[in-house]
């Protein structure tokens, strides 16, 4: 049996992060890591597919406010997944990178109402709250990776048009016919 080797496809780089310096429970001022501030903000635009800063701002602001854990402060942890995630999609342009953006923020929010599902504190009306919100988000999250599907692919339909001419008195059978063999033959 012939050997199989597993290939690990590395990044030429590290991706992009921040580091976040809380001012309060809610809201945080981002800052690179150590050792990457030259090229960072030119990352982050890149990741966002973007040329505008106020964009990464916002962005960064909206991540924020999806990262917060239930009952506590904002997660640096949620906030780099969810910038992981957009970095991976690599958007095209704001169109895209609002959409991803979107995308990352759904998740982050699926996730942490699937958490508190799992202690089942407030008994069982409070579960099936929780379990049909994570259900709506989940779907919403599935919504929107077929739009950035159907974004990228430029939304084109194909359509088969065939024009069938059946003579008078004649008979015409339209659909994909398959001749069955008989047992005899």
């Amino acid at each position: 049996m012939p050997e199989r080797k597993s290939i690990a496809v590395l990044s030429p780089t590290k991706p992009v992060r921040v580091r976040l310096r809380r001012i309060n429970a809610s809201v945080a001022q981002v800052h690179p890591p150590a050792g990457e501030s030259k090229e960072w903000w030119n990352r982050l635009k890149q990741a966002m597919g973007t040329a505008s800063s106020h964009f990464v701002d916002a962005t960064l602001f909206q991540f924020q406010g999806a990262a917060r854990l239930p009952n506590g402060g904002i997660s640096e942890i949620a906030v780099n997944a969810a910038l992981s995630m957009v970095e991976t999609a690599k958007p095209k342009d704001e169109v895209e990178a609002a959409l991803v953006i979107q995308m990352a923020c759904t998740h982050t929010a699926a996730m942490a109402v699937l958490s508190r599902i799992g202690g089942a504190h407030g008994g069982d009306r409070h579960v099936a709250l929780m379990a049909a919100a994570a259900s709506k988000l989940l779907r919403s999250f599935a919504i929107q990776v077929e739009t950035l599907r159907r974004l990228r692919a430029g939304g084109a339909q194909y359509m088969r048009i065939e024009h069938v001419h059946v003579e008078a008195n004649a008979q015409a059978i339209i659909g994909n016919l398959q001749h069955r063999k008989k047992e005899n033959e």
